[in-house]
């Protein structure tokens, strides 16, 4: 099938890996933004292609992850309340908050349901009008749109019974903070295909200007994640700090207007804790004052709700690309997809997830324990 067999051949792969190689001529550091490139960096064994002076580091790059504790204790409250029927995508279930997650709220007697779109959990409400429908709205600027239309539709329904909870995160605030950071390393980038298909790139040319940092869109495939790189350490070796785009088939320079346009119109920014990282100032979303009546946040006063993250767990480490997930004492020992302590080890982007399931560094560990 085109666009996945063409992007993971194996022959390519090696070209583009030898032309990787040919071109390095000292140690440089590169981080993925996303965690499904993440999942392919290691499921695909990537790293084994590049040559020793190249380090990947893993960046902030899934949803579900950065999401924060006290995010999932509110959305635990509101989920636990019998007038509520809380709708979530399936990822979001298993994320544990501070004494449980939501598949145990539904074990309780909550009335949790998974559900593949928002357009789903507004059809919900409107065959339940008895109930209050909440929709957690998590998710980078690539979920934002049908989150928007939901609330859009929702409003010139009059629907009144539906709301979102809403922890909309914004990647290029999360590039600026990794780079202004104390102990960074990172000198490249490898920004998220899906994000930019929405959002295009011209956010991203101020930052590799200031930072002086090449940042190459890209997508998802073996093929594509090795072109990126080639890409970028060609611009480190030349000394150039620009922005390209590799994922051209998808992605445009200005993004897709018709959706920014209607996240305009429903959203704005709002400075956003991420877990692990602390608050970012205006890297997320929330309903501006037209859609303010569908917050669900202020429907059920959960503003006040606070919470500490787990000591054992470094996904904010992790999310920095300041540590590989096999480096935490938790891993494998008190942290699995079956007991999680953090989201990286729940979500399916997860970079935890994917060092569990596919690194065979991880797995040699497992070997030697038992």
């Amino acid at each position: 099938m085109r666009y996945v067999d063409e992007y993971r051949n194996a022959e390519a792969a090696q070209t583009y890996a030898q032309a990787i190689a040919s071109i390095t001529t000292r140690p440089w550091t590169i981080m993925e933004i996303c965690g499904g490139q993440t999942h392919t960096i290691v499921k695909f064994g990537i790293e084994s292609l590049l040559p020793k002076q190249l380090t990947l580091v893993h960046g902030p790059g899934c949803p579900v992850c950065v999401t924060p504790v006290e995010l999932i204790d509110k959305a635990l409250a509101i989920a636990s309340r019998p007038e509520v029927i809380f709708t979530s995508f399936g990822d979001m279930l298993r994320v544990p908050g501070s004494n449980n997650d939501l598949l145990s709220v539904k074990a309780a007697g909550g009335n949790v349901r998974m559900v593949y779109s928002p357009l789903d959990a507004l059809r919900i409400a409107e065959k339940n009008p008895a109930k209050k429908v909440v929709f957690f709205a998590v998710g980078f600027e690539t979920t934002a749109p049908a989150n928007a239309m939901a609330v859009f539709q929702a409003k010139q329904m009059k629907i009144k019974n539906f709301s979102i909870l809403c922890s909309h995160v914004l990647v290029p605030p999360a590039i600026e903070v990794i780079l202004s950071s104390p102990g960074n390393t990172v000198q490249g980038f490898l920004a998220a295909g899906h994000v930019c298909t929405v959002m295009g790139y011209e956010e991203y040319i101020p930052i590799a200007e200031r930072y002086r940092v090449p940042i190459v869109v890209t997508g998802f495939e073996p093929v594509d994640i090795l072109q990126g790189i080639y890409m970028t350490v060609k611009q480190l070796e030349e000394k150039r700090y620009d922005v390209e785009n590799q994922y051209a088939r998808s992605v445009q320079k200005e993004g897709n207007l018709a959706a920014k346009r209607f996240m305009a119109e429903v959203f704005e920014p709002v400075d956003r804790k991420w877990r692990g990282i602390g608050k970012i100032p205006l890297s997320g979303y929330q309903l501006n004052k037209a859609y303010a009546s569908f917050d669900a946040d202020k429907i059920f006063q959960t503003e006040h709700i606070t919470t500490r993250e787990s000591p054992l767990c470094i996904s904010g480490l992790v999310l920095q690309g300041l540590k590989k997930p096999h480096e935490c004492s938790a891993f494998r020992a008190l942290c699995s997809p079956e007991h999680p302590l953090g989201a990286p080890m729940v979500s399916s982007e997860g970079a935890c997830a994917a060092y569990y399931h596919f690194s065979p560094i991880t797995h040699l560990q497992k070997e030697t324990t038992q």
